[in-house]
């Protein structure tokens, strides 16, 4: 991987401030960015996503003293979290300032807010700030057709979207893997609303207290809250470690081919199923997570089976994403 030059940075901007979208590597996943304060720039983004116009995005700042640009009535605690955070893998949700726009916002009352951990984006925020003024920020949702696999890589990117991003900035595979932990700072008592690599336990660390991880129902408050979402296109289930070895056994005897993501080495000869040993610790596993879904996705497997992750705190983000997976997969 070649680092972006500063002519691309140039051109980043420059197609920015144009309404165009540019994907953006972060921390996390890559994102699809456009000016959030150009709501026919948010348009696009959606456009290009296929995704439905009352999701909310996050936009991505340059760093705490953009907050109160976008924000209002920001509580104490919200700042102690982005002095911990950030720039980091966590998005917090806050009253919104009367003039960002609807569409950035699906119409809530809230704005997600986050500076990224990842030295490409920061530079381009840092320089969009400069070019457009206190008010610069990138919505940026994951740069794939709505409810996919997030992309992880530049050439994940140029697969899901080809010509519909003009340009994309290519900062190498993402070190967490998957989606921010979105805090809703916006109640008397801060939720989880999406968790993250961002655990419940680092968060109590400067909460003081454990903080409650709320399951969406209705319209979707923030991004990634759908049941069905980071999916692939193969269909997919969960199996517990125990039922593993059956369940396959069982597969192989109706002649289907399946792929296997499980932390644990395949069995001895006899697997004629494709088996990808994952990480055993939850961030290892995130890392890879998307990757290999991706990889199975294109194996040409039937099912894609994976082991039920461990019933752990730790790994609330894993299981949070595939449930959603399993619940999406198999759909055109």
């Amino acid at each position: 991987m070649t680092p972006p030059s500063a002519a691309d940075f140039q051109r980043a901007v420059e197609l920015l401030r144009a309404g165009e979208l540019v994907a953006i590597p972060t921390e996390t996943v890559y994102g699809l960015g456009g000016d959030a304060a150009n709501p026919a720039a948010v348009a696009r983004i959606f456009a290009a996503k296929g995704r439905p116009a009352d999701h909310p995005l996050i936009v991505h700042l340059a760093g705490h003293d953009a907050v109160e640009h976008w924000a209002e009535g920001v509580p104490e605690i919200a700042w102690e979290l982005m002095e911990t955070f950030w720039p980091g893998p966590l998005t917090l949700i806050l009253k919104k300032q009367g003039w960002v726009p609807d569409a950035v916002t699906g119409g809530q009352d809230t704005v997600g807010l986050r500076v990224p951990g990842h030295p490409v984006a920061l530079e381009l925020l840092r320089r969009f700030a400069t070019a457009a003024g206190p008010r610069a920020g990138i919505a940026a949702p994951s740069a794939n057709r709505f409810g996919r696999i997030s992309p992880t890589t530049a050439a994940h990117v140029a697969e899901e979207l080809g010509e519909r991003v003009p340009l994309i900035l290519d900062g190498g595979p993402c070190r967490v893997g998957i989606e921010s932990t979105i805090v809703d700072c916006s109640r008397d008592q801060p939720v989880v609303l999406r968790p993250g690599h961002i655990s419940p336990l680092h968060l109590e660390a400067v909460l003081g207290r454990r903080p409650a991880i709320e399951t969406a129902t209705g319209a979707p408050r923030v991004s990634g809250s759908l049941a069905a979402h980071y999916a692939p296109q193969t269909p997919m289930h969960l199996v517990a470690g125990d039922r593993l070895p059956d369940f396959l056994a069982t597969r192989r005897q109706r002649g289907g081919r399946c792929g296997v993501l499980s932390p644990n080495p395949p069995p001895p000869a006899g697997m004629r199923h494709d088996w990808r040993q994952l990480p055993a610790d939850p961030v290892g596993y995130a890392h890879d997570l998307y990757g290999a879904l991706r990889a199975m996705d294109h194996a040409g497997v039937a099912l894609i089976v994976v082991e039920t992750p461990p019933a752990d705190p730790a790994w609330a983000a894993i299981a949070d994403r595939l449930r959603r997976a399993v619940a999406g997969a198999g759909r055109e």
